[in-house]
């Protein structure tokens, strides 16, 4: 590339495309991934057959109390990048804001490439229900290797290729994927009841009563689950300098894909119930028997067919889920790079199609890369690091930014403050400290802020950035 179409590159700036409707789509798209597919069973057999539902609630509530914190964040400060910029503005720029939002990008740098891998690790999985052989080892030196694996890695690639072009092409192609992902989550509800009209009606299945502490314990693990599966509700903040109206569009596109959501994982839970009366005999068993559980819902309602349809639905799903995780999150590394906050080569635009094409492509490498790892792998890593290096950041940021700024122009403000960033607390610290085995993801949380405060001391006092400003 020559130096003048490179200047030309970096001088480009992001166009503000994106309406109502689109946000709310991609949102939708990343929210409704492979997760709540894969993971339904094991909400079930984490909470029991009565708690199951509330854990849904539960997830669903926890994600209205922060999407309203994202809500307001996001329509005073609409840029790309999300939460990387918030933590800039309410900490300050020339403060410790310059940590935290470099400590946010280091953590996105392990978690958004093991979000993306994960939904191609599952997408990969679903495919086995028409390639047997997929779970093959192609190198008998390198056992842990599999077909899967590959397939997985080939799916990061295609989309990262299918995201490198403009806006409105990506737009376009978005509208074709959600219409699949609802005829999966149509398909799904509409057999679980239909099964369970064939079969004496809709019934709870018998469960025994558990000791309080044991259905709490379990309450907090189904709930850790489905906030996962909740997630993506902020996509659109990440995306926030190419939204129009944000003030107005980013507020209403997350309130309203987390009500569209939470009601069809509501409903699908309720749908499924009779039909996954064996989810907990088959929670540690292979990602393969779980999507078989799903995809045998439509089987026993409308045949073998109908099982296969919904299984190609759920690959279609994954696939979607996977376009939007990588759209939202190439904006980030862009992001901090522009602002001299990482490494300056992402701070790119494409001088044609309009998009941090550099930021993307490297996303895509790393998290194909990722796609060798197993899916149970990631979930519990993602959900504890992201609560305690960025969410609980921004719950206590915007409190924190109403008292030191209260002049500040807010076109959204959230509603009976401050309960809302109180109640996202208390879900996140249920969350965290009722599981079993809690200790090990908030170690792996602490070493990757450890390893990230490092790091930035180490170039902040190379660069003379805080704490090392020349002159104090």
């Amino acid at each position: 590339m020559s130096p003048h179409l490179s200047t030309s590159a970096n001088k480009a700036t992001l166009e503000r495309r994106i309406g109502l409707r689109s946000a709310v789509l991609f949102n939708m798209l990343e929210m409704i991934g492979v997760g709540p597919f894969i993971t339904l069973p094991l909400v079930i057999a984490a909470a029991g057959f009565h708690l199951s539902v509330w854990a849904w609630v539960l997830g669903a509530v926890i994600a209205v109390a922060d999407g309203l914190v994202w809500a307001e964040l996001g329509a005073a400060f609409p840029r790309a990048g999300g939460s990387y910029a918030f933590l800039r503005e309410i900490y300050g720029p020339d403060r410790t804001g310059n940590w935290l939002s470099f400590l946010y990008v280091w953590q996105l740098s392990f978690t958004a490439p093991l979000s993306i891998a994960s939904g191609c690790i599952g997408l990969s999985s679903f495919l086995e229900v028409f390639w047997p052989g997929l779970d093959g080892v192609p190198i008998a030196a390198l056992p842990a290797l599999h077909y899967a694996n590959l397939t997985a890695a080939l799916a990061c690639l295609l989309v990262t290729a299918l995201l490198y072009r403009n806006l409105s092409s990506v737009t376009r192609l978005a509208w074709v994927l959600f219409a699949g992902v609802m005829a999966a989550l149509a398909g799904v509800i509409v057999s679980g009841f239909a099964h369970a009209a064939a079969t004496g009606g809709w019934h709870m299945p018998p469960s025994p009563a558990l000791p309080l502490g044991l259905a709490i314990g379990g309450l907090a693990q189904a709930t850790l689950i489905t906030t996962y599966d909740y997630w993506g509700y902020y996509n659109i903040c990440f995306l926030g300098s190419e939204v129009r109206q944000p003030e107005r569009t980013i507020p209403r596109a997350i309130l309203l894909s987390v009500l569209f959501v939470s009601a069809f994982y509501v409903a699908m839970n309720m749908a499924a119930l009779p039909s996954l009366r064996s989810a907990a005999a088959h929670a540690a068993d292979s990602a393969i028997v779980r999507v078989q559980l799903v995809a045998d819902i439509a089987h026993s309602a409308f045949g073998r067919w109908a099982g296969y349809t919904i299984a190609a639905l759920i690959v279609w799903t994954a696939f979607a889920s996977v376009f939007s995780l990588l759209l939202g999150y190439s904006r980030v590394p862009y992001a901090a790079a522009r602002d001299g906050n990482y490494f300056r080569f992402l701070a790119a635009v494409h001088p044609r199609h309009g998009i941090p094409h550099r930021s993307l492509v490297a996303l895509g490498l790393v998290a194909s890369c990722f796609c060798f790892f197993s899916l149970a792998q990631v979930i519990t890593m993602l959900v504890v690091t992201r609560i305690l290096l960025q969410f609980f950041l921004q719950q206590a940021g915007v409190m924190v930014l109403r008292v030191q700024r209260p002049e500040l122009e807010r076109p959204f403000k959230i509603p009976l403050y401050p309960l809302p960033p109180l109640a996202a607390i208390a879900g996140f610290v249920f969350i965290l400290i009722n599981r079993s085995h809690a200790l090990g993801g908030l170690m792996v949380a602490a070493g990757i802020g450890v390893s990230g405060t490092v790091i930035y001391l180490v170039r902040a006092r190379r660069l003379a950035q805080w704490p090392f400003l020349s002159g104090e």
